[in-house]
C-alpha cells in the first residue's frame, strides 16, 4: 500500500509540473503575440504623420500593455523587441518602469509609463504613471506620486539602498521639452506605505543650493548632453552646460555642452556636486545614442 501510494504521488508530481509548463509555454506565446502588436502600434505612435492617429495608437498601445502585464508571471518576459519605448529593470529585480512618450504637433510631448513590481505570485501590480508636467510650478522642489508624475523616458537605475533611511533609486532619463530645447532629468524613486513617491532632497549643487528633490537640465535641441553614471567612481557624470554668449545666460534653449564635465557623487546617501571633473573614460559617440531615445538603434523617426 506504501509502494502504491509512492507511485501514485509520483505521478500527480510529474502531471503537475507537466501542466505548469504547458501553462507557461501558452503564456509566452500570448505573450509573443501581444508583444507583435505593441510593437506594431509604438511604429504608429511614432510614425503616424497626425497626433490624433498617434494618440489613437497610443490609447490601443495601453490596453495592450494591460492585456500582456495582467498574464501571470509577465515580469519574467522582457520585451526585448519593443525598441521605440523604454524598459529598464532595477538590479535587485524588484520591480520595472516602461517609459514612452508622444510627441505632438507643436514639438512638445507628453509621456507614459507604468512601474510594474515583481510579484511572488506572479499576479500584476503596477503603478501607473500619470504626465503631470504642466502642473508642477516648481519640479527641482516637489515631492510627487505615479499620479502626479514629472514625466520623461528613463534609461538608466541606480540603486540606492544601503546605508540610507528610506532606500531609494536615481532614474536617469531623457525629457523632450518643445521644439527649441530638450531637458534631461535625475529622478528619485521609493517605496512607501505601499506607494511609489518621487522627488527626495538628497541633492546638492552648492552651499547656497542644497535638498533639491531631483535635477533638470535644459538645453538646445541641436544639441545632445551626455549624462551617465560611473559605478566604480559612485558618480553620476554629465555634460556642462553653458550658453554660446555670457549674455545669453538664462536662456536655457540656447545652451550646450562646453567640452567640460561635472558630476554628482554619492557620499552618505547624498549626492554632491562636483565642477570640473576630469574623466577617466572620455564621452564617446555612443553616449548620445544610449542616452537619447530618439537616436536609439531601431526607433524609427525619433531622431525628428
Amino acid at each position: 500500500m506504501k509502494k502504491f501510494l509512492i507511485i501514485i504521488s509520483f505521478f500527480l508530481i510529474v502531471i503537475n509540473v507537466q501542466a505548469q509548463h504547458t501553462d507557461v509555454n501558452k503564456s509566452r506565446i500570448h505573450l509573443l503575440k501581444l508583444q507583435d502588436s505593441l510593437k506594431s502600434l509604438s511604429s504608429k505612435i511614432v510614425n503616424n504623420a497626425a497626433a490624433p492617429e498617434r494618440y489613437n495608437a497610443n490609447y490601443q498601445f495601453i490596453k495592450t500593455l494591460i492585456t500582456a502585464l495582467k498574464i501571470p508571471r509577465s515580469f519574467n518576459f522582457k520585451f526585448d523587441s519593443l525598441k521605440s519605448i523604454a524598459i529598464q529593470t532595477s538590479d535587485d529585480q524588484r520591480f520595472r518602469v516602461f517609459t514612452w512618450h508622444v510627441m505632438n504637433n507643436d514639438g512638445s510631448y507628453r509621456y507614459y509609463g507604468t512601474v510594474q513590481m515583481n510579484d511572488p505570485e506572479g499576479k500584476l501590480k503596477m503603478f501607473p504613471l500619470v504626465d503631470y508636467t504642466a502642473g508642477l510650478k516648481n519640479p527641482a522642489d516637489t515631492v510627487t506620486n505615479n499620479e502626479k508624475w514629472y514625466g520623461a523616458q528613463y534609461y538608466k537605475i541606480i540603486p540606492v539602498t544601503y546605508n540610507v533611511r528610506i532606500p531609494y533609486y536615481v532614474l536617469l532619463g531623457w525629457k523632450g521639452h518643445t521644439v527649441k530645447s530638450t531637458k534631461k532629468v535625475i529622478e528619485v524613486m521609493y517605496f512607501k506605505d505601499g506607494k511609489v513617491h518621487f522627488g527626495l532632497p538628497i541633492f546638492d549643487s552648492n552651499k547656497e543650493t542644497v535638498n533639491n528633490k531631483r535635477l533638470i537640465f535644459e538645453y538646445t535641441r541641436q544639441a545632445s548632453m551626455m549624462m551617465n553614471y560611473e559605478k566604480k567612481e559612485n558618480m553620476i557624470v554629465l555634460d556642462h552646460l553653458a550658453p554660446p554668449d555670457p549674455k545669453l545666460t538664462g536662456k536655457f534653449n540656447l545652451y550646450g555642452p562646453d567640452f567640460s564635465y561635472d558630476g554628482y557623487k554619492l557620499t552618505n546617501g547624498r549626492w554632491k556636486f562636483m565642477e570640473d571633473i576630469e574623466l577617466k573614460n572620455p564621452a564617446s559617440s555612443n553616449d548620445d545614442g544610449f542616452n537619447d531615445p530618439r537616436k536609439m538603434p531601431g526607433s524609427g523617426t525619433f531622431d525628428k
